[in-house]
């Protein structure tokens, strides 16, 4: 008896955006990832292990805020990883700028800063979550995951301590004399650290000079240094060390 053909399916077709391919694991479109970092060899970094993974995409780059906005508004990514660090304005302030023009787009920070200064910051500033630079690869994969699927993402020791201070009505000591400052404050202090001047920050931060001179003294007396000239040097050191 002769066998008959193999009847042969047709190829299933996945509709996607342009950037958007399917995600093979899954059948459906990879969420599209815009990277905030002005260091172009941290970029390609992220890049690279993100487009390692089966199931995330890159759709698109940003060095600075300006660009950052602009990648949100016409990419309409799934989530923004957003460095802290950026020439002109700075991550905290572009982290509230996203949240108020794209409520629903989930932010990741990734930064080299310390995490016990600024995790809490990022949070409150909009982020859904904070992972240093140094974490393994696969936990900076976990936490892009995990936020995708609508959690918040810190570290263990982050997650304790903000548990402690709900549990203690708010009231556990600081461990930084710089967790006294504002966001602006810390902003003003960042930039003294990378040695701008005055009238530099107030462009930046599109503040008046006399302004940021307020935010320096006020920092000044957070800190309890008698002169600017202390001040700086402290400012410079703590922008070495991190």
């Amino acid at each position: 008896m002769k066998a008959r053909p193999e009847k042969k399916m047709p190829p299933i077709a996945f509709r996607s955006k342009p950037g958007r391919g399917p995600s093979p694991a899954l059948g459906r479109p990879k969420p599209r990832i815009v990277i905030v970092d002005d260091h172009p060899i941290a970029r390609q970094g992220i890049r690279l292990l993100i487009e390692s993974s089966d199931d995330l995409c890159v759709c698109g780059e940003a060095a600075d805020a300006d660009g950052a906005l602009d990648a949100a508004a016409n990419l309409k990514p799934d989530l923004a990883i957003v460095d802290l660090s950026l020439n002109g304005k700075p991550g905290l302030e572009l982290i509230k700028d996203l949240r108020s023009m794209h409520e629903k787009l989930p932010i990741l920070v990734l930064s080299m800063h310390d995490e016990t200064m600024y995790a809490e910051r990022a949070l409150r500033a909009g982020a859904r979550g904070y992972i240093q630079k140094q974490e393994a690869t696969d936990k900076i994969l976990l936490a892009i995951r995990r936020i995708l699927a609508g959690e918040i993402y810190v570290s263990d020791a982050i997650a304790g301590r903000v548990l402690r201070q709900l549990a203690g009505g708010g009231n556990q000591p600081l461990k930084s004399s710089l967790e006294l400052l504002s966001d602006r404050e810390l902003e003003v202090f960042q930039f003294l650290g990378q040695g701008k001047p005055v009238r530099e920050i107030a462009r930046i931060l599109h503040l008046s000079a006399k302004t940021v001179e307020a935010h320096r003294e006020h920092i000044k007396e957070k800190l309890n240094f008698a002169s600017s000239n202390e001040l700086l040097r402290y400012a410079i050191q703590v922008g070495m060390d991190k």
